[in-house]
């Protein structure tokens, strides 16, 4: 999993997976020794790495996880993104994203269905239940970003999305995500109205100048949004004034100016974004802290904007709904093929056999064989185990690694993404996704991890990772029920602790909460 994130990354190089910064170990001394610690260790020993670099093998025992892991954090007072940047150029600290750090990344996929489920609530509460005809508006084509356009076309819109890195667009383009790249906004328009349904195209450009050039002409596309690194304002948004080059020079040399131009930036994308909204654009923040970044440059109504998560996501996590994976570790694609198979035929809901009826057709395979699939909670464990027994029987070459995203129901507390706007104002309590990793660790998962936010993420964020691997073994089987239910049954909890009557309902159903409690069908709330 380590060199299968490198494999599909960004920039392996420098040990960065995506999002500008999120690295896959602190250096590549750091990298060898994890490695060389990995091919040695025991099933009865455990690795401890803090912050991408390895500390210690310690005796613990066979139900025990293999790699426990620390990534990020920084004590609260001194959690800024300007302290974090200065402890990472002491070689003190990285920043791990959040499945780049704890090797769980599966390329464009892991967060493509995320984005077309978030467009299918958008378009169920806003445009009749279809896209179809309905342009969007997005920017970023960076290792979360190259989801969209993908994920634009299978939900059947049409997309324009903003990139400043031609060669971003190029690749997406050479993978068949794009339909054409252009760096002229006419001819992007002219190609987007005479295309057909599905039709995405590139626009080499900087979004603050093109959202703010659409707006002035009076063009408002039907939903907008973004999905650029905006969180980091030096390595992850160029400069409205800068060109390529330019920035990738002054960054080096100047950070604090470029951060400070890039904010100016992106206020000024922002307030593009609140004309088009009032000219009748749904409009909505991808959970990249852009609206944070801009009013800090003065763009005073920028939470004006709806954050996804809290908008639209919310009644699935909690059900326990939410970016769950798996990782054939063969590497063979039949070995895959078998899994899809078997999760539809195990009819969890109509909408996972046609979320894979569509991922067959339309994602390429990056690295390892993998498949994202939003699984709720129950629905997880049975599928890892059935999976395990076909790994048992021989049915699969190989063993399958069971993990998902920290944006995840249990597994982060953001106040701006997952975790906005809860109904008890619980937003900043990040006891949550702590929780969440002691009891996976207790549970006897594989690799926990508990990551802070880096840069501008720095002192926004907190989340736990978990990934559990199914060998086929009895004791698989049960790690597999124990973690997976655990984990998505508290992300269930801390929903309905928040006193969302629907998480309540499923947790009850579920037989979630303390004992005495289930058994009386109550439920307390704080």
């Amino acid at each position: 999993m380590l060199e299968n994130v490198l494999e599909i990354g960004e920039r392996p190089e420098d040990l960065v997976v995506y999002a500008a910064r999120g690295k896959a170990a602190r250096d590549w001394e750091s990298y060898s020794r994890i490695v060389a610690s990995l091919k040695g260790l025991g099933e009865d020993e455990t690795l401890v790495v803090q912050s991408g670099k390895p500390v210690a093998v310690f005796p613990s025992s066979p139900e025990a996880p293999l790699v426990v892991m620390a990534c990020g954090n920084v004590v609260g007072h001194y959690a800024t993104a300007e302290y974090f940047d200065e402890l990472c150029d002491r070689g003190l600290l990285m920043w791990g994203g959040l499945t780049a750090g704890d090797w769980q990344y599966i390329g464009f996929q892991g967060v493509l269905q995320g984005v077309y489920e978030l467009l299918q609530a958008v378009v169920r509460e806003h445009f009749g239940g279809s896209l179809a005809g309905r342009l969007v508006l997005t920017a970023g084509l960076g290792g979360m970003g190259s989801a969209q356009p993908l994920a634009i076309a299978m939900a059947g819109g049409k997309g324009i999305v903003v990139e400043v890195d031609p060669d971003k667009c190029a690749r997406a383009y050479d993978r068949g995500h794009l339909a054409s790249v252009t760096d002229d906004l006419d001819k992007a328009l002219a190609l987007i109205a005479g295309g057909e349904p599905g039709r995405v195209i590139g626009l080499v450009g900087n979004a603050a100048a093109v959202y703010g050039e659409l707006a002035d002409r009076g063009v408002v596309p039907d939903v907008v949004t973004d999905l650029t690194a905006a969180h980091d304002a030096v390595f992850g948004y160029c400069p409205v004034d800068y060109s390529l080059e330019e920035w990738k020079a002054r960054r080096e040399l100047d950070p604090a100016g470029v951060a400070d131009r890039a904010r100016r930036s992106m206020a000024r994308q922002v307030e593009a974004m609140l004309k088009l909204k009032s000219g009748g654009s749904v409009v909505f923040e991808c959970g990249n802290n852009l609206r944070v970044q801009a009013e800090a440059a003065g763009a005073r109504k920028a939470f004006e904007i709806d954050g996804f998560a809290a908008r639209y996501l919310r009644p699935l996590f909690c059900r326990g709904i939410g970016p769950f994976r798996w990782v054939a570790l063969s590497g063979e694609l039949s070995d895959l093929a078998e899994l899809d198979r078997l999760v539809v035929e195990m009819s969890f809901r109509a909408e996972v056999e046609a979320w894979i009826s569509l991922a067959r057709v339309h994602v390429m395979t990056q690295g390892l064989p993998a498949r994202s699939c939003w699984l709720g909670h129950g629905e997880r464990s049975r599928f890892a185990v059935a999976v395990n027994e076909l790994v048992g029987s021989g049915r699969l070459a190989g063993p399958v690694a069971f993990t998902r995203d920290h944006f995840d129901s249990g597994g982060m507390t953001h106040p701006h993404i997952g975790t906005e706007g809860m109904a008890d104002g619980s937003d900043a309590i990040s006891d949550w996704p702590i929780l969440d990793a002691l009891l996976l660790a207790a549970s006897g998962a594989d690799l926990v991890a508990v990551h802070a936010g880096g840069a501008g993420y720095a002192g926004y964020m907190q989340s736990a990772g978990v990934t559990i691997v199914a060998d086929g073994s009895d004791a698989a089987g049960q790690r597999l029920r124990r973690g997976l239910d655990a984990d998505s049954g508290l992300g269930v909890l801390r929903y309905a602790d928040a006193g969302y009557t629907d998480a309540q309902s499923a947790a009850i159903g579920a037989g979630l909460g303390l004992r005495h409690e289930r058994e009386e069908r109550t439920w307390h709330v704080s």
